[in-house]
């Protein structure tokens, strides 16, 4: 593949939307038409895919008895017909709201254009005639209008609510139209439309503004997204509409699986639009990995043989049109404060209630844990801290040991005796070089010759060592071990096998990423979990390098984690959208490259500061990928088919065989590797 087609969104399964708000004023279709037409002439130049403005945008909605007038209706058709012409040279697919007749009726309909080809009118289902609605006093109900077809301004289409319209050449440019009142009904057309097939779902309202109004449509949008599994995109009228008895925000949105991804400012004066790139592709893989959505296509009676597809082709040429889509640098990590907070607040008890379920089943009182001094068994010593004092056990039942090896630092040993104390646990030093010059020495290991040999056996036999005690002591003293591994480094397989860090009897870390782990340890401190002083070591072990600390580095160097296997926040990206998403490679670097590519892009989630904020060149981006792959698919998944038990706590990660990922254990990475090597430049 050419550099132009990876940075084309279409050739990573995005297709760009817009959900439009133009001015409009009462009863004047030509005016209406021109403002139209501007907003699509600005989305052609913004290469926007599809375009969607409100229900009835061409005549204005809140012109009453006015629905009913031939001179409107005739007009508006004729604006229809001037309309067709003028987007004979543009991109993008529009979707109009007008009134249509058709057999002795008048319609509230979407009337869907693209390149001066009329594809399809869709009538409204539900008429509301209630409060301030009269529609069923002007509008004939779009139920029962299957397998329909009607002439409008000069061209024959197919008409009727079993419409869903596909794309040739795009992939997954799939969407279906219904109208205002057909997402407040208890059975929404939209629902049928995506059990159809439909990825893109789309709303034409007109729906006046009233106090409250604005978070129930924004319920409403987000909610349909995710139980449909598709994207949402809603326009409301806006500017010019009459206020003899209404008023109009102009509300309009994108919503995708729940998350908006894009909305206009309220009360405009002005036309406008919002703008995102809807991953599609990402849409029809969640719903391939979510068997509950496949009943809901059986149980419909598998809709896609009621509904018409609507075929058009899109015939743009590969090219670089940026990405109109905020891309999470940190998807582990909430961008938003408040969100933060609460997702910290609900890990720590999630985490807590587990280990406090295992104590009680087991009926054991104690824990030991190996306290490095390092980020993973802080917080997992944190988390029982939070334990015990629920259930009421002292927190001199946790028995931590710290495990002095040969390339431990006075920085790190100082922590963990310094939060050891100020957590008030029963604490203890075993230094575990004796064992480990025994243990290298009866091996035969260059080292123990006197030759500096760091190699992996020299790494894993003090991991081992460590274990082993940790487990020894613990049928000494009718003890669990407390894991402390995380999900970052069980995707990476950076723990060792067995009688190591990769095993304990229960691991409350096991599907929090590096990234998330973090920011939960500066929670702890913000919300004042512990005193003081516990808060004031936390922050030393939060500056302190990632570092498995068993080689000896020259002089005071410690050995560098994310030397070796990455950058813990690239790793923690590609781990999120491989398994939660099952995203190419080459999708992967697509999206990492436009998180990461520039410090000043995008939002950074709180605590990061000026300092701990990098940029990556896209070559950086697919090394470091290259690394994962290999990593994951290769040499990691045999220790993560043998994982303790730990519960699951982040919707977006758990490696457990028991939970979101089984995979063979002799699997090997060369399929990726090598879509990334071809589709990566």
């Amino acid at each position: 593949m050419s550099a132009p087609a990876f940075y084309d969104i279409h050739s990573h399964g995005l297709v760009r939307v817009a959900s439009c708000t133009p001015r409009v004023e009462v009863g004047n279709p030509a005016l209406n038409l021109q403002q139209t037409l501007e907003l699509a002439r600005i989305g052609h130049e913004q290469h926007i895919d599809l375009m969607l403005f409100p229900e009835l945008g061409l005549s204005a909605y809140a012109i009453d008895d006015l629905f009913l007038q031939d001179t409107l209706l005739q007009r508006v058709e004729d604006e229809i017909r001037l309309l067709l012409q003028a987007t004979a040279a543009l991109h993008s697919v529009l979707i109009v709201g007008a009134p249509v007749r058709r057999n002795g009726r008048v319609y509230n309909c979407a009337v869907i254009v693209h390149r001066g080809q009329l594809l399809g009118v869709v009538p409204k289902s539900f008429l509301p005639n209630y409060r301030e609605y009269y529609e069923k006093r002007w509008f004939a109900a779009g139920i029962g209008t299957e397998g329909l077809a009607i002439e409008l301004a000069g061209q024959i289409a197919a008409f009727g609510t079993d419409l869903i319209f596909a794309c040739r050449d795009v992939a997954d440019f799939v969407f279906h139209v219904e109208i205002c009142e057909d997402f407040w009904a208890a059975t929404p057309p939209s629902t049928q439309g995506a059990l159809a097939g439909a990825l893109i779902l789309c709303n034409l309202s007109a729906s006046n503004i009233v106090v409250g109004k604005a978070d129930e449509r924004a319920v409403l949008c987000a909610s349909q997204s995710v139980r449909c599994q598709a994207a949402y995109v809603y326009s409301a009228a806006g500017p010019g509409e009459s206020t003899t008895d209404l008023a109009w925000d102009g509300q309009a949105s994108i919503h995708e699986l729940g998350i908006q991804l894009a909305c206009t400012e309220r009360f405009p004066l002005q036309s406008q639009m919002a703008v995102a790139d809807v991953d599609v592709e990402r849409l029809r893989l969640e719903r391939m990995r979510t068997p509950t959505f496949n009943d809901a296509v059986a149980a419909a009676g598998h809709p896609e043989r009621r509904f018409r597809r609507v075929a058009f082709s899109h015939a743009r040429s590969a090219i670089d049109t940026g990405l109109k889509r905020l891309i999470d640098r940190f998807p582990f990590v909430p961008d938003d404060a408040a969100r933060l907070d609460r997702d910290c607040y609900e890990t720590f008890n999630i985490q807590a209630q587990g280990l406090i379920k295992r104590l009680q089943a087991t009926g054991i009182d104690k824990i030991t844990i190996g306290v490095s001094g390092g980020l993973d068994s802080t917080h997992a010593l944190l988390v029982a801290a939070k334990a015990f004092d629920l259930i009421g056990l002292p927190r001199g039942n946790i028995l931590g040991f710290t495990f002095p090896g040969f390339a431990t630092s006075e920085h790190t040993k100082k922590n963990a005796w310094a939060l050891m104390r100020a957590l008030g646990i029963t604490a203890e030093e075993i230094d575990i070089t004796p064992m480990a010059r025994q243990m290298l020495a009866d091996l035969k290991h260059p080292y123990a010759a006197g030759e500096q040999v760091f190699d992996v056996t020299f790494e894993n036999v003090q991991a081992g060592v460590r274990t082993d005690y940790l487990f020894r002591l613990a049928n000494q003293r009718n003890a669990l071990v407390l894991g402390t591994s995380d999900l970052s480094e069980l995707a990476l397989g950076w723990c060792t096998y067995g009688v190591g860090d990769h095993m304990s009897h229960y691991n409350v870390n096991g599907s929090l990423a590096k990234t998330m782990i973090q920011h939960l340890v500066r929670w702890v401190i913000g919300s004042g979990q512990f005193d003081a002083g516990t808060s004031q070591t936390l922050r030393s072990i939060l500056e302190t390098k990632i570092s498995p600390e068993l080689v000896p580095g020259p002089g005071a160097a410690l050995q560098s984690t994310e030397a070796k296997i990455g950058p813990y926040e690239l790793q923690d990206f590609n781990l999120y959208y491989l398994t939660r998403f099952g995203l190419r490679p080459s999708k992967i670097a697509f999206l990492a490259w436009h998180a990461w590519r520039d410090v000043a892009h995008g939002a950074w989630p709180e605590g990061m500061t000026q300092s701990m904020r990098r940029a990556y060149p896209l070559q950086d981006i697919k090394h470091w990928l290259q690394v994962f792959l290999y990593r994951f698919f290769t040499i990691s998944q045999f220790k993560r088919s043998a994982l303790p038990n730990g519960p699951k706590v982040m919707s977006g990660g758990n490696l457990s065989p028991r939970g979101d990922w089984r995979a063979p254990s002799d699997g090997n990475a060369a399929i990726w590797l090598e879509e990334l090597e071809q589709n990566v430049p």
